[in-house]
């Protein structure tokens, strides 16, 4: 059975991916305008529908928080949108003098979608996507295939009234890894976003393709001794318990200054957490970690009741979240991993120093290059801390949920947060469109290294070249006459200064003086200007010359219709 289901999705990862290729042929042709009433019209159509997109992806997934799913879908229809609008992805989107930048569409995108952010991900991809002028095939995970197909359907319908080429959006209905696999390695994508787990984005690395992975991020949140405190708990705990933790920047652990620690227990407690005791943690470990030392997916995007229930603890009725105070970081230690719900692990450290080098521990533990945080009324404190931290993005006095994705912050609002080479990624910026366009640079030369004289204008009359042999002629005289003069070894003063043969009439220095005169080589000229012959006519010399002299081309014509040259 499940090799049939595997065939079925490869063999519909072949046919979507072809049907796109074909459609993206047509996309390519669009222009700015048309992209952007495309996109539009998407963007409407996902803001509208993004309250039921939000329920479906609740109830057939089980993770989060229904109205949290919706607001995630108004940020990816809305404030990603608005961000992406003005962008200029058709044609010269850039130019300076010297170099003209123009955009090209890279082809058919491979989008692979999470469960634990469903639909705000396929509006995501689908808007940055088709804004390049790229089709896009959507690879849903299994557990939420149905909400995911119904965004696909929503927005490919938007997108088609407004003239979007029928199969620019795929869709794949029946999803397993192979097929996946398939769609990833597939000869018409040309370039794949994927978001998931670490295996996944693996996968998407090694499949030969230009890859944007996004993996775990484990994100510690630290509080420094000259935070404010009231706000800084209040932060990490809008931020763990937004949509029950599912988002990948959502922080997993506090790392706070001890001379703080008591007002912070304190602070937390007074906004709705708890905090349970050695033996509770150990019953929690055992649901929250696998035997082989990974995450349930059985509690990810639970909240804190569901999950102490689960592990057989109890916990204050409306509690938001569980927080555990941890000694270390690594396999020893279950809950230092990232968790993905609203579990808090809670390390004590003696000062900034040390807060710097717990929470880069608990990043390289599972979430290298994505976001760490850090509450702080300290400018330098928080220059200090990002500094240190092996990620792409330091959020600093907000929750990292919202923050890195760009919402309370000034970073680019997207759904796919690169974590750069910490992380094994391409890039460690949050994915736009810009990241699915290739841009080709036209270059103008701005230092020359050959001078070349200037070209004959054209005939105004008959647009062919007028050719003006004699101006041509004088201009070459006067450069190589010119040239010779500062090259030429002059005579001693007190000697006569030949023009002709040796045997003939030499020319009085006061005649010769103001003339250019050819340089001798014995008794042969090597060089021969036009006034050099006219002296010779007017003389009625010869000039001797061989194979190895430079004449001008005025002073050939001249001296071999006035027969003045004498080959030696």
């Amino acid at each position: 059975m499940s090799s049939d289901k595997d065939s079925q999705s490869i063999e519909q990862a072949k046919e979507l991916a072809e049907r796109a290729y074909e459609a993206q042929k047509i996309l390519a042709t669009f222009s700015q305008e048309k992209i952007d009433d495309i996109g539009g019209a998407m963007a409407r159509a996902a803001r509208e529908e993004s309250r039921r997109l939000g329920e479906l992806a609740h109830t057939e997934t089980g993770y989060g928080v229904a109205a949290d799913k919706a607001t995630k879908n108004r940020f990816s229809a809305e404030i990603i949108y608005n961000f992406i609008r003005p962008m200029r992805t058709v044609g010269i989107i850039r130019q300076t003098e010297s170099i003209v930048e123009v955009a090209s569409p890279r082809g058919v995108v491979a989008a692979v979608i999470p469960s634990t952010n469903p639909t705000s991900t396929v509006i995501f991809k689908i808007l940055v996507s088709i804004k390049a002028r790229d089709a896009v095939v959507l690879s849903p995970h299994p557990s939420a295939a149905a909400c995911i197909a119904e965004t696909a359907r929503v927005m490919r319908e938007a997108g088609e009234s407004a003239g979007l080429p029928p199969n620019a959006i795929g869709c794949m209905t029946v999803a397993t890894i192979e097929g996946t696999q398939e769609l990833m390695k597939h000869k018409r994508t040309a370039v794949i976003l994927a978001t998931g787990g670490i295996g996944l984005v693996r996968a998407a690395y090694s499949s030969g393709k230009p890859a944007f992975g996004v993996g775990p991020g484990n994100v510690p949140a630290m509080i420094e001794r000259s935070a404010n405190i009231a706000k800084a708990v209040r932060d990490i705990l809008t931020g763990t318990c937004f949509d029950n933790g599912t988002i990948c920047s959502s922080e997993q652990s506090v790392v706070v200054e001890r001379a703080i620690d008591s007002r912070v227990r304190e602070q937390f407690i007074s906004e709705g957490a708890c905090f349970i005791d050695r033996d509770q943690q150990e019953a929690l470990a055992r649901v929250v970690a696998t035997q082989t030392n990974t995450l349930n997916p059985r509690i990810v995007g639970k909240s804190a009741k569901v999950i102490a229930e689960m592990a057989g603890i109890k916990i204050p009725d409306g509690a938001r979240a569980i927080l555990f105070e941890l000694e270390g970081v690594g396999r020893d230690y279950p809950l230092s991993m990232e968790k993905l719900s609203p579990l808090l692990a809670y390390y004590v450290v003696d000062s900034l120093a040390q807060g710097c080098d717990r929470s880069a521990q608990i990043l390289r533990y599972g979430g290298m290059g994505h976001t760490a945080s850090i509450h702080t009324a300290s400018r330098d404190a928080a220059r200090e801390y990002g500094v240190l931290m092996p990620v792409s993005r330091v959020v600093v006095n907000s929750p990292s949920t919202h923050g890195a994705i760009g919402f309370t912050t000034d970073l680019e609002p997207s759904m796919t947060l690169g974590c750069g080479s910490w992380g094994g990624n391409v890039t460690s910026d949050n994915i736009s469109p810009r990241h699915l366009i290739d841009v080709k640079r036209i270059a103008f030369e701005t230092r020359p290294i050959n001078q070349v004289a200037e070209q004959p204008r054209a005939n105004v009359t008959t647009g062919s070249p007028v050719i003006d042999r004699a101006a041509i002629a004088t201009l070459v005289d006067k450069f190589l006459a010119e040239r010779h003069s500062k090259l030429a070894v002059q005579p001693p003063p007190s000697a006569p200064l030949p023009v002709a043969e040796p045997t003939q009439t030499v020319v009085p220095q006061t005649v010769s003086a103001p003339t250019p005169q050819a340089a001798q080589n014995g008794k042969l000229y090597d060089f021969v200007c036009e006034e050099d012959v006219r002296r010779a006519i007017a003389m009625k010399e010869k000039i001797r010359i061989n194979s190895k002299t430079i004449i001008t081309p005025a002073a050939r014509d001249l001296g071999e219709d006035n027969e003045v040259f004498a080959r030696a």
